[in-house]
């Protein structure tokens, strides 16, 4: 479900992994991720309006191993800043778009978040560092079992999976403080909208995947009106619906 990148402005730096790739220090190599990220996030600000990372965020990025959410043939390339293939043909998000995203949100550690789009679990796992709960919906069967089993494992009991059509929200557990999507519908759905506590954003992907898309965000005021900024052009894979749930 996760695959981003903000064209040109996202290409991502290179540094010598091949001895932290030797000697499987993760760890390093994963600090030395999050300072590439937090200098793109610098880089960015004419686009963002976001000077630096969130201590939070930083601190999410550096403690969740990466590694253990791509497949075993891309470890070693688990902390490059791009995005990597997960399987049916889909990617875990470049994690300069994941730290901007979750930025984005607002979210702090009494927030509960809607996730629209599990793919790998990283994502998740992030929100999960900084937030109360997550609860976060995956359409293809084989990637959200794999990712709840993963984040089971790595022991992120705040973090609440199931399979299905996230275009319809998860109205259960609404209303959320933030909603995430990490793939492009064509036009914002009106359900996830109606499922933001007043106060609260939603980060989404909106346009065609023939085209550029723009990362937006909308908020709802107190009084119920909605506000929107379109924040950077990137690149997802197209929200994929449930052909009955659409009838």
């Amino acid at each position: 479900m996760k695959y981003a990148y903000g064209l040109s402005l996202c290409l991502c730096l290179s540094w010598p992994l091949t001895a932290c790739q030797a000697a499987g220090d993760y760890q390093v190599m994963r600090k030395a991720m999050v300072r590439e990220v937090e200098a793109m996030v610098r880089d960015t600000r004419s686009y963002t309006d976001i000077a630096d990372l969130d201590t939070r965020v930083s601190r999410a990025l550096s403690v969740v191993p990466r590694h253990e959410f791509v497949p075993p043939a891309q470890r070693d390339e688990a902390y490059v800043n791009s995005p990597l293939p997960i399987g049916q043909g889909q990617t875990i998000s470049q994690p300069y778009i994941v730290a901007l995203m979750t930025e984005l949100a607002g979210v702090d550690e009494d927030s509960v978040v809607l996730e629209v789009g599990t793919g790998s679990g990283y994502q998740a796992a992030v929100l999960a560092e900084i937030v109360r709960h997550v609860y976060t919906i995956e359409i293809i069967p084989e990637l959200g079992h794999q990712a709840a089993v993963t984040l089971r494992r790595l022991g992120y009991d705040n973090i609440t999976a199931r399979i299905g059509d996230g275009y319809n929200g998860w109205p259960e557990q609404a209303p959320f403080d933030a909603i995430l999507v990490t793939a492009a519908p064509e036009e914002v759905p009106q359900p996830l909208l109606e499922q933001l506590k007043p106060g609260g954003r939603l980060v989404i992907p909106v346009g065609s995947y023939a085209r550029v898309q723009s990362l937006r965000v909308l908020s709802i005021t107190e009084s119920g009106e909605f506000e929107s900024r379109d924040v950077l052009p990137v690149g997802f894979v197209p929200l994929t619906r449930d052909k009955e749930s659409e009838q």
